[in-house]
């Protein structure tokens, strides 16, 4: 098992999970390849230890186990696999300190890629 940053992180990357992992093993794509890699963090499915502390930690609610991951951002598990073909266009970022999401904004955030709550009846 392993650990995936899914969409609900691009252009968001809150990097909160980076700053908690202890094998320092989520990323950040620094190629020109922006169409390949998204603007997100990723996690390097070889060297998560699938401590789960990364996934409380995302403010946007990105985070999932691979098993568990909605179908909606099953293409995910395998972006943040592919990062093993490009490792060297990858690094962990230094920590930037950014304002926590509001309730409403994260909820935006899912519904702009299909993965909105179902309000309870």
């Amino acid at each position: 098992m392993t650990w995936v940053v899914t969409r609900l992180c691009r252009d968001c990357v809150d990097q909160s999970c980076v700053e908690v992992c202890p094998v320092d093993c989520i990323y950040e794509y620094t190629g020109s390849d922006g169409e390949a890699f998204a603007n997100q963090l990723y996690i390097e499915p070889e060297e998560c230890i699938d401590c789960g502390v990364c996934e409380p930690e995302c403010p946007w609610e990105a985070i999932f186990e691979d098993g568990q991951v909605p179908d909606v951002f099953a293409d995910d598990i395998a972006l943040n696999a592919k990062m093993l073909e490009c490792k060297d266009e990858f690094r962990v970022p230094e920590v930037e300190d950014k304002p926590k999401p509001t309730p409403e904004e994260i909820e935006a955030n899912k519904q702009k890629w299909g993965h909105a709550e179902v309000p309870p009846t």
